[in-house]
């Protein structure tokens, strides 16, 4: 599968009384597409994945899915409890998704097979894409065994062991050389050379939901960015836990979408925290203006 540049995580947006705002998100999705992504995850973590009922997520990715309209490869998130995670594949299936971003098992931890038959279930309504992230970390050998899989196309990297995923990245290339491997931590353009430096070139970008222009320009090289913006958003983000989303909705809100507020346990940002972000923002701007 052609994945290429910036990855688009959409936000999922909410009405005033709470409730999924398909037209907002078909609008999110759309003016993403404008600066070209090189796909489309739906209903994934920056889509506050965890906070959604299935019928929401079933329409979450039907909305971005039609909004794309083919142009690129759409994947939706998927997860939890296997019967959880089968409805979520099925659904994402019948709505047009090309693959699945496949969250961690919750609660119940099993022996490696145990993940592998997890994953070997969920892996035959759609491609996946195995997120390494909370209970799911991977020795070489285990990587291998799921890079083995039929349907496993790929591996997302959220916990940030450089040296063991520079171990995985070899072990899996030697067998399956077209296999994917992606950074999957916050804010990712920050750890992008060292990522960069072990094989791995492909990342989510939360940034791109928000300023796409400044996301764009950071793949273009602007290595300004890092010190001028990706920094500081870092260090803006480790401020309360979960504003890793909170700051990205907020971001597309103050780019003029209304897409409302994050949902519970996470948190809306502090008017401090948020003049900050908007700062932020225009420094960015101004930098790749």
């Amino acid at each position: 599968m052609n994945l290429s540049g910036v990855l688009f995580f959409p936000v999922t947006p909410f009405d005033a009384g709470g409730a999924l705002a398909g037209d907002v998100l078909a609008e999110h999705v759309r003016r993403g597409m404008e600066h070209g992504p090189g796909g489309v995850f739906a209903a994934c973590g920056t889509g506050e994945f965890s906070a959604l009922s299935e019928a929401e997520h079933a329409r979450a990715v039907r909305v971005a899915a039609e909004a794309v309209g083919g142009r690129v490869p759409v994947f939706a998130g998927a997860g939890g409890p296997l019967g959880t995670a089968l409805n979520q594949a099925r659904a994402a299936r019948e709505a047009g998704a090309d693959g699945l971003l496949l969250m961690p098992p919750y609660l119940a931890q099993g022996p490696g097979h145990g993940l592998t038959e997890y994953v070997r279930a969920i892996a035959a309504e759609l491609p996946v894409i195995v997120y390494q992230r909370g209970s799911v970390v991977l020795d070489p050998d285990a990587a291998v065994e799921l890079a083995g899989l039929p349907g496993v196309i790929g591996l997302k990297d959220g916990v940030g062991d450089i040296d063991r995923v520079q171990r995985i990245v070899l072990e899996v290339r030697e067998r399956y050389p077209d296999f994917l491997f992606f950074n999957g931590l916050p804010t990712a353009e920050l750890t992008m050379p060292a990522y960069r430096g072990i094989g791995v070139r492909l990342y989510s970008s939360a940034v791109f939901a928000f300023a796409p222009e400044i996301a764009l320009a950071y793949l273009n090289g602007d290595e300004r960015l890092l010190t001028e913006f990706y920094a500081p958003l870092v260090r803006l983000r480790a401020k309360v836990p979960g504003y890793a989303v909170s700051l990205v909705k907020a971001g597309v809100r103050l780019r003029g979408l209304d897409v409302g507020s994050v949902r519970p346990p996470l948190a809306e940002l502090t008017d401090e925290h948020l003049a900050e972000l908007e700062a932020l923002i225009k420094t960015g701007l101004e930098l790749v203006s």
